[in-house]
Parts: structure tokens; C-alpha cells; sequence
């Protein structure tokens, strides 16, 4: 199950997925996967590649800012699959409701089952916990928003570009019910 300051694993395991800490050597890696969320965007400025680098360096060392002062207590984490690196996964855990702060998966390893298991994992954990929420912020044009519909999540408030997705604890209480009653 759960391993010291890892999230749960077994459907992400099953495809070969692993976590670690994040170091300060990952930070090239890990604006590599913040850009690979915002290449449509840049396709769309007009910006030369050094601009667009100039750009993604300056939007990812403010959301890399924000996060920590936000978020002490986070898990930083990178997302291994078969000991290379494939994404990032950062995750809060409240006495009421885990919170993702962030997850992203290289291009080359969306649409494969990953995020998906990993989420049913963090479900699986937040149901463990006591049956708290899980929640996550979600841009409105992600294309992941019917993987997080599909799984259960909905939205609780409307921030504009983003949704609050939650996983509610209602549903957690209402599916460890189900669970044991089985």
C-alpha cells in the first residue's frame, strides 16, 4: 500500500510506474513537462523559440514559487515509468481532503492508462485516509476533464480558466459502504 511520503501505487505500478522525490536536478525535467502543457498556447504567439523559452522559464519559476510558499507540506514527485522520467505529481494531504496540486505527463505517455491509474490510486489513498476528498484545479480546455468526469470527480466552483474537480467525500463514504457491504 502506501510507502512513507509516496501516494499509493498498485494500478500505476501495474504499468510500471514509481515515484521519488523531486531535487533540484530535476528542475530542467520538470519545466520540460510544464512547457509540454503549454505548447498549444505558444503555437498560437508567434514568438520566436527563444522567446517561448524565455517565456515558459519565467511562468514556471512563479508557479514553482507559488506552489511552495502554498503548499509546505507537499509530496514533489516525479513520475518514473521503468526509470525514466515521465511527469511530475504534486500532492497535498489534509486533515479533510487531498488536494493534487499539479499533474502532467510527458506527451509521449498520455492516453496510455497512466494518469488514470494514478488517480484511481489517489482516490483509493483518499478513501483509505478516512474517506476524504480528493481535489484538483483544472483548466476548462484540458483534455483530461472527461477522465476526471469519468472517474467521479465534479466541479464544486468555477475559478474562471479553471474548475475545483473534487472527488467528493460523500462519494468516498458512499463507495467504502459499497466495498465492505461486498
Amino acid at each position: 500500500m502506501q510507502i512513507k511520503d509516496h501516494p499509493i501505487a498498485d494500478e500505476a505500478a501495474a504499468l510500471g510506474v514509481r515515484y521519488r522525490a523531486c531535487t533540484d536536478a530535476d528542475m530542467d525535467f520538470l519545466q520540460r513537462v510544464y512547457r509540454s502543457t503549454r505548447e498549444d498556447e505558444l503555437a498560437l504567439t508567434g514568438w520566436s523559440e527563444d522567446e517561448k523559452a524565455a517565456f515558459i522559464a519565467m511562468q514556471f519559476n512563479a508557479q514553482h514559487s507559488h506552489y511552495r510558499a502554498h503548499y509546505p507540506d507537499a509530496l514533489w514527485l516525479v513520475i518514473e515509468r521503468e526509470g525514466t522520467p515521465i511527469g511530475r505529481l504534486y500532492l497535498e494531504r489534509w486533515d479533510r481532503e487531498h488536494r493534487i496540486i499539479d499533474i502532467a505527463l510527458l506527451p509521449d505517455s498520455r492516453g496510455h492508462g497512466i494518469g488514470g491509474a494514478i488517480l484511481v490510486d489517489l482516490q483509493r489513498e483518499a478513501r483509505a485516509a478516512g474517506g476524504k476528498a480528493l481535489s484538483i484545479h483544472v483548466e476548462k480546455n484540458n483534455p483530461a476533464m472527461a477522465l476526471y468526469h469519468r472517474l467521479g470527480f465534479v466541479r464544486t466552483e468555477d475559478k474562471g480558466v479553471y474548475d475545483l474537480m473534487r472527488w467528493p467525500a460523500e462519494r468516498t463514504a458512499a463507495l467504502a459502504q459499497v466495498n465492505t457491504a461486498s
